[in-house]
């Protein structure tokens, strides 16, 4: 499957510390629902996600289960200007 170059700006829903194949979360954009991975490379930030928190969402990729994210990171400021 062909991950696609949009840019999403989500807000985490939920992070799972302990998941099946490793730490993730998940968050919302809109209507579109992702997961993403808390370890590298998927995530490039030393501290991890809290519920609420603005994230965006790149290369992301549909899986049977939904929309996987594969870079995720914190919003920063200079990401709406």
């Amino acid at each position: 499957m062909a991950e696609r170059d949009d840019v999403y700006e989500a807000i985490v829903e939920k992070v799972v510390v302990e998941g099946r194949h490793g730490p993730y979360a998940v968050a919302r954009s809109g209507e579109l629902v992702f997961t993403f991975s808390l370890k590298t490379p998927t995530w490039s930030e030393e501290d991890l996600p809290e519920e609420g928190t603005f994230v965006v969402l790149s290369r992301v990729t549909k899986k049977r289960a939904g929309w996987r994210a594969n870079r995720a990171r914190f919003l920063k400021p200079s990401d709406r200007q």
